[in-house]
């Protein structure tokens, strides 16, 4: 190889840069132009893909956390011989486009090359981390001498904003505790934000902290060569014990006369003459527009090398353990194992429980019969019953409490483990997760209080928008929690969650109703599920005078019926309130109004069901409707109608004991048969 294709791809790289956002008359040029030789470094020489396969088990695994500078990916998966093509790069940033403005996990027409959606700075971090971390799970599990079927390493670029955002932080912090030795970070320092300089708001040294979180640090200043990048990722490769960060030190926009270094090369187009001028600095043609040298194309081709490298690890995966091989590409899949729905506990006459509860016996029941459903809370476990336990104590385990000292913790040194600990780091929880599940071979939920969900909402977003199966176990789901006052209850969560499009959120009645969701949640596969569980003691609902809670598999069903006739007020709500409404009927059915009540544990899986089955639960004739939701009654006009009620919380709540807080707030039994009452009288 010679400096002069060398450089001439880095140069191809970076007028494709120019070009691509310039015809766009949008996007972020300067920082691919900056980052064209990590580029060329990574897709070209350094990580182990197959063009012709993007999603070989065994790549190695790149994030854009800068995703603004997602020309430098697309630039780089064309050059590598992905199906990417020109014709894509020209259509930058346009309507249904295969590049668009930040790199996106596409399910129906994926971009070949792209292994997550990022843009939100810092999420990048995360996701990496959550990737790093399912490769070092799955090597304990499926590795053995001579037969690595799980060897890769995990690389991404972020950015100032990126290490700046306090997810990166969280995130990092978990990565460096548990020595997720195949993860490299390379932290492009171009002290440019939109702003203008970072010392406008930045005056960390972000290499000391990264220090402090337990990653090896190395630091490439001004004046470093492709050499000296070869070097420090050699260096990185042989950490054995410590995830890396390699600080590049780059210059925005690098060569443009007048741009370099300036906030408006970060997010504007150059302008044509300046891309003129850059180009003929570089000793380019100034009137060829997304120009590829055919000597470039022979050069940057990562198709032979990759289908080596893809072969290699065939053989390796042909000469394993077959019955290890047949559970590996099982997991690998996302096929759960047969049978697995016959592990979900059997409530029928148990005593009242909390959600959390029942939940959390699902959990142990569901992680006997499904190996790889691993998971853990924000420092919540004894709280939110998560906890996956092992046959014993595991050495050097958290012992601060009963529950802990029994966890299979993931910890450093044993992460052949299930339980995470993610620490007090609801937004690092959320991105690893998500980088987690993209990763494959596991089904992992995240858990936390449920009004400590705004925490993780981007990382949820991005869940719903890449269809991500991630499930989120959210407790002390209401006023129910009491004393610990507003802070700590929800109460504009369920309505602003429910809004998120492919956002499946389930509040369950009762411990059966429990164990249905947790079916749903593992059967779901297109996006995540938030299950919204109390804190607070519910009866398990009598199955054998109520309607089965398989009827949570349609979002909502008929739970008990008018008796004697057609319903004079239908009485609808979640959860906890569900028990409410049931009282309430009994009480109607005493002054002889007929009311039916239907539980609503999931709005969107029950907006999804046939008409005739919707109207058959809500008949569109039966106007009087009533609703109860210990939240926001934002949304619930659309069940029950113009004419109908909608009791809820639009005020947050109070520090005291439930029950008092309920009465004072009207989330009572008396609350509905008064507005049924008031009904009949119209």
């Amino acid at each position: 190889m010679t400096a002069d294709i060398e450089k001439l791809s880095i140069d191809t790289i970076r007028c494709l840069a120019m070009d691509a956002v310039q015809k766009a008359n949008a996007g972020h040029p300067g920082t691919a132009m900056a980052l064209a030789p990590v580029a060329y470094v990574l897709y070209r020489e350094r990580m182990r893909h197959d063009p012709a396969d993007p999603h070989w088990a065994n790549r190695d695994r790149f994030v854009l956390s800068a995703g603004h500078a997602c020309i430098l990916q697309y630039a780089a998966l064309h050059l590598s011989g992905y199906d990417l093509t020109l014709d894509d790069l020209k259509q930058f940033r346009q309507w249904g486009s295969r590049t668009p403005g930040h790199p996106e996990l596409e399910r129906e027409h994926p971009i070949p090359g792209i292994e997550i959606t990022t843009g939100p700075l810092g999420q990048g971090v995360g996701n990496a981390v959550g990737m790093a971390l399912a490769e070092a799970m799955l090597a304990v599990r499926y590795n053995r001498d001579g037969h690595p079927l799980v060897d890769h390493r995990t690389y991404a670029i972020c950015s100032d904003g990126d290490v700046m955002e306090g997810v990166s932080g969280e995130a990092s912090s978990i990565a460096g505790f548990l020595g997720l030795d195949k993860l490299c970070l390379i932290y492009d320092d171009n002290r440019i934000t939109i702003e203008g300089s970072t010392g406008l708001a930045f005056g960390e040294d972000v290499g000391l902290r990264y220090e402090a979180y337990g990653f090896h640090v190395q630091r490439l200043d001004d004046g470093w060569t492709t050499n000296d990048l070869r070097a420090a990722l050699d260096a990185a490769d042989a950490e054995t014990t410590r995830p890396s960060l390699i600080i590049v030190r780059t210059h925005i926009a690098i060569g443009a006369p007048h741009a370099q270094d300036t906030p408006e090369a970060h997010g504007a187009p150059l302008g044509e003459e300046e891309v003129r001028l850059t180009k003929q600095a570089y000793g380019w043609d100034p009137d060829k527009h997304f120009y590829v040298p055919e000597e470039v194309s022979a050069h940057f081709d990562q198709r032979e090398r990759g289908a080596a490298a893809h072969a290699a690890w065939n053989a390796v995966h042909a000469a394993a353990e077959p019955g290890l091989v047949a559970e590996f590409d099982r997991v690998l899949s996302g096929r759960l194992p047969e049978g697995w729905e016959d592990a979900l506990p059997d409530f029928t006459g148990a005593s009242a429980q909390a959600t959390r509860q029942s939940s959390g016996a699902c959990i142990q029941a569901l992680a006997a019969a499904i190996p790889e459903l691993v998971g853990g809370s924000a420092d919540l476990a004894p709280s939110t019953t998560t906890t996956i336990k092992g046959a014993e104590n595991v050495p050097g385990a958290p012992l601060s409490n009963k529950e802990n000292a029994q966890a299979d913790s993931v910890l450093p040194g044993r992460l052949g483990g299930r339980t995470f600990h993610f620490g007090i780091r609801e937004h690092g929880m959320g991105s690893i997760l998500n980088g987690f599940t993209v990763h494959g071979g596991f089904r992992a939920f995240g858990a936390t209080f449920f009004v400590f969900s705004d925490y993780m909402r981007p990382s949820v977003r991005l869940a719903c928008i890449m269809g991500l199966p991630v499930i989120y176990v959210w407790t002390h789901d209401s006023i129910g929690l009491g004393e610990d006052g507003p802070t700590h209850q929800p109460i504009e969560h369920l309505a602003s969650l429910r809004a998120m499009p492919s956002m499946r959120v389930i509040r369950p009645a009762d411990a059966t109703e429990t164990a249905e969701a947790w079916r749903l949640a593992l059967e779901r596969t297109d996006g995540p599920v938030g299950l919204a569980l109390s804190r607070q003691k519910l009866p398990v609902l009598d199955r054998g005078v109520l309607a089965p809670a398989s009827g949570v598999r349609q979002g909502g069903y008929v739970l008990a019926d008018a008796d004697g006739g057609a319903p004079d007020v239908i009485l609808i709500g979640s959860g906890s309130e569900v028990h409410d409404l049931l009282s309430a009927r009994e009480t109607l059915g005493a002054e002889g109004i007929r009311a039916r009540v239907v539980s609503l544990p999931d709005w969107d899986l029950f907006m999804a069901q046939p008409q005739s089955y919707r109207e058959e639960v809500l008949p569109p004739e039966i106007w009087r409707r009533v609703s109860l939701e210990a939240g926001a009654t934002f949304g619930w006009s659309a069940l029950v109608g113009e004419r109908g009620t909608a009791l809820g919380l639009d005020r947050y709540g109070a520090s005291a004991p439930a029950p008092v807080i309920a009465q004072h707030l009207g989330i009572t039994p008396e609350a509905v048969v008064a507005a049924s009452r008031e009904l009949m009288q119209r």
